[in-house]
């Protein structure tokens, strides 16, 4: 039975079930591009109702993994959600504000304790974008900081992640000057790889992943286009959204 004010959707080919509020923020495709990734142990910081976290573990029946989430009511639905997919044993919703060293610390969550960190940071800054009425649509897109904020993210993320460990994160085109001063001598082997909506269009999104203390130098990846010519999704994106493809 779903509650008031929430639906039951599912994503990748109709495997993963997924209560979510009817307003606010819904999972989109940026969530299944971010899950498709690999790990052991995992957090997904800023999780909403599970998405990408319960994508993952889904994905990887080996790995546990912690969802972080600041809402309460948005964290009891990634547990409705975890228990809905029978992933209640390896997923550990937690209610914190992950940019918040105490806050982190008082949940129960020690840095440096994961193989993957996997985050989709609100990409509009708030100085140039006209925030949603609704609060939750409105803190999962607008950084509230701009630059600022997003730097804070990748701190956070960072703390979490082992040395070795690997980030992975979603982010719009255009926040890329912004994040690269933040990765500066902390993460290394940063690989780009630009989301086209068509093969003949700019990039929309980057797909950003890096290894927490290596000097490897920055690469830029072949572009992942989501849509043939006529509309159609391309092989690879399909695959993708069905969660039978990895990056």
């Amino acid at each position: 039975m779903v509650e008031a004010g929430a639906t039951l959707d599912a994503i990748l080919g109709g495997r993963l079930k997924l209560r979510q509020r009817r307003d606010g923020h819904r999972v989109g495709l940026d969530a299944i591009l971010l899950a498709a990734a690999a790990a052991a142990r995992l957090i997904d910081v800023g999780a909403g109702v599970g998405a990408v976290g319960l994508a993952l573990l889904m994905r990887w029946p080996a790995a546990t993994g912690a969802l972080i989430e600041i809402d309460p009511e948005l964290a009891a639905l990634a547990e409705e959600n975890a228990a809905l997919n029978g992933l209640a044993d390896r997923a550990r919703v937690v209610v914190a504000d992950a940019l918040a060293p105490k806050s982190r610390r008082a949940a129960g969550l020690a840095d440096e304790a994961a193989d993957l960190v996997v985050a989709n940071p609100p990409y509009l800054a708030a100085e140039v974008a006209r925030a949603s009425p609704d609060p939750r649509r409105a803190r999962a897109h607008i950084a509230g900081g701009g630059p600022a904020a997003l730097a804070d993210w990748v701190f956070a993320c960072l703390a979490l992640l082992e040395p070795g460990g690997r980030f992975v994160m979603i982010q719009r085109a255009d926040a890329l000057p912004a994040l690269l001063p933040a990765f500066e001598r902390r993460l290394g082997e940063v690989a780009l790889r630009p989301v086209h909506p068509r093969a003949d269009a700019p990039a929309i999104r980057l797909l950003i992943s890096g290894t927490k203390g290596s000097k490897a130098p920055l690469r830029i990846l072949p572009g992942l286009t989501l849509h043939e010519a006529d509309g159609a999704a391309t092989p690879l994106a399909a695959a993708i959204q069905r969660g039978e493809a990895a990056l």
